[in-house]
């Protein structure tokens, strides 16, 4: 296993820096404001050497499916993935679900050990952490298709909200998709409980149709976690009603997480059409949130 990585993303006034840590798959982007900015960098490069190995460590165990028994794992991000699977073990999930977030949240936790910084995100792949002092915000833009890069939505952050974690699940992700949802953008109080809550919903926005192609997880990938479920690899034209259906049915299990109190809001996106569960997200157009 090569050695974590640690180097500074210049921006494009060549002032503005941001800290760039990658080891193996994990590839983290972060920005801090701040007196003790410089201080929270040291300390996220030093938290984050150890961070993957752990995580190898107990590979095997984290992707088993959750089940009566809460599992007992060693270390820190593998406890911050459980915690945040363990209310969905009424359905299939492991803790793989929330490994990105979890290794944001890990990271900011350091950062804000001892300092004064009035802004940071932790940017995982997507998956954010985020910390905003009172007075303070951050903004967050929602790309539905990377393939077609467009501004859907914005998220603005502020310190009086709950949340302190943004996640993106979809079956054009990084991840497989049980879903057919093109992007699932969740908000909620830390970055573990809203990658999972994003992986929940975005497998909801399901509908049977003729255009959608799935496979086995583990004719895609052999060591997948998913094993033989079949996953979305493809899906194409749909009709209206079969995108409303499914919008649908993604609705009300955010509803459902949201009454729960395990997100704060959520955007579900299919073929051009949006829906809104939650009053935290601005859209760049006129459109309702639903419950």
């Amino acid at each position: 296993m090569t050695a974590p990585s640690a180097h500074w993303l210049l921006g494009r006034d060549g002032a503005s820096r941001r800290l760039h840590l990658q080891h193996g798959p994990i590839d983290l982007v972060i920005e801090a404001f701040g007196a003790d900015a410089a201080r929270a960098y040291e300390q996220a490069v030093a938290r984050f050497q150890d961070i993957l190995s752990i995580l190898v460590s107990e590979l095997a165990e984290l992707r088993q499916p959750l089940g009566a028994a809460h599992p007992l794992f060693r270390g820190p991000v593998a406890r911050r993935m459980a915690a945040a699977c363990w209310p969905y073990r009424d359905v299939f999930i492991t803790p793989m679900a929330a490994v990105a977030g979890a290794v944001a949240d890990e990271v900011l936790t350091a950062m804000l050990d001892g300092t004064q910084v009035s802004k940071v995100y932790v940017n995982n792949g997507g998956d954010i952490a985020f910390h905003v002092a009172p007075g303070e915000s951050l903004r967050a833009a929602v790309v539905c298709n990377p393939e077609l890069p467009h501004l859907d939505a914005i998220a603005t952050l502020e310190a009086m909200q709950p949340s302190r974690g943004i996640a993106t699940s979809g079956w054009r992700g990084r991840s497989f998709s049980l879903g057919i949802a093109d992007a699932v953008t969740v908000l909620a109080t830390n970055a573990a409980q809203a990658d999972a809550a994003a992986t929940i919903i975005a497998n909801a926005v399901n509908v049977d149709h003729e255009t959608i192609r799935r496979q086995p997880a583990h004719a895609l990938r052999d060591d997948s976690d998913l094993g033989a479920l079949p996953v979305t690899v493809s899906v194409g034209t749909l009709p209206i009603f079969a995108i409303n259906e499914a919008l649908s049915a993604g609705v009300m299990r955010a509803q459902d997480l949201r009454r729960s109190g395990l997100i704060q809001a959520a955007f579900l996106s299919l073929q051009g059409e949006n829906r809104i569960v939650g009053g935290e997200m601005l859209l760049g157009h006129d459109m309702k949130a639903l419950g």
